[in-house]
This record gives structure tokens, C-alpha cells and sequence, in this order.
């Protein structure tokens, strides 16, 4: 029987014994989320993901533009973060103006609520809608029917 334990902050803790013992359950529980490995001769160890890892120094690096984009006073806020991001200027005025402060209201509150990759997903999103403008897409009107058309069901 495994000896995986969870704390306050729903962490996974095994001690290092566990981890000869068990190992199939501990790596799967880290491919869940961070286990932490408890040690007698040592200080405790974390086992996750390398995608987590990656993600957690992208959310490092994002963090560290951000500060220096909110520490620069030279430009508009949509043209500090058009240094890092420099996709930002393919979308429209409006747009810029909108995805800056959605990134930086983004930033705030996931750090408040301890859910950092949520700001990866916000600039993504972003990133994503600037690629499409760029590609053309959004630009023309949409040709509205006029009546409903009947559709089959795909299954048919």
C-alpha cells in the first residue's frame, strides 16, 4: 500500500523508501502533480514533469518582462509589452490597448489566486488572435443567411 499523503496545499509527499518500494504509483502521481519526497539524510526533494518544470520557468520569464515592462516609463503600456511580445503591434489600436491590460489584470489576479499559468494561457490566447489577424482572418464582413438552412446530422 503506497504511503502518499497529501498537505493543506494538496501536495503529494512520500518518503524516499516509497519511492524504491512503489515507484509506478509515485511517478504517476507526479505525472498529476508535484510529489514531495521526504528524505532522513537530506532536505526534501519535489519530483514532477519536465513539461511542468518548463512551464514553471516560463511563467519565471514572463514574470521577469512584466516587471521590467511595468518599471519602464518610456512608451505606451501596449509599447512596453510590444518589446517582449512584439506580435502585439499586428493587432489593431483598440486591440493593443485591450490585450496589454488583459495581460497585466491577468498577471494580477493569477497570482493572487496562485494559478501563474494562467497568465501563459492568456498571452497564448493573444498571441493566437494576432497570427490570425496577421493571416488575414476577421477582416471581411460576415454574409449573414438570411434563412435557416437545414442541416443533416453528422451520424447519418
Amino acid at each position: 500500500m503506497a504511503l502518499i499523503t497529501l498537505t493543506p496545499a494538496e501536495r503529494r509527499v512520500v518518503q524516499s523508501s516509497e519511492l524504491s518500494r512503489n515507484s509506478a504509483a509515485v511517478f504517476a502521481a507526479a505525472e498529476e502533480a508535484p510529489v514531495e519526497v521526504t528524505r532522513r539524510d537530506g532536505e526534501t526533494l519535489v519530483l514532477t514533469t519536465k513539461r511542468e518544470a518548463a512551464a514553471h520557468e516560463r511563467i519565471l520569464e514572463v514574470a521577469a518582462q512584466l516587471i521590467a515592462v511595468s518599471l519602464d516609463d518610456i512608451g505606451t503600456l501596449e509599447d512596453r509589452l510590444a518589446r517582449p511580445f512584439p506580435w502585439i503591434k499586428l493587432l489593431s489600436v483598440q486591440d493593443q490597448r485591450t490585450c496589454a491590460q488583459d495581460i497585466i489584470d491577468t498577471a494580477r489576479g493569477a497570482f493572487v489566486v496562485n494559478q501563474p499559468g494562467r497568465i501563459l494561457t492568456e498571452i497564448k490566447a493573444w498571441q493566437n488572435t494576432a497570427e490570425a489577424v496577421a493571416a488575414g482572418w476577421g477582416q471581411d464582413e460576415p454574409d449573414w443567411l438570411r434563412e435557416p438552412v437545414a442541416v443533416k446530422k453528422p451520424r447519418v
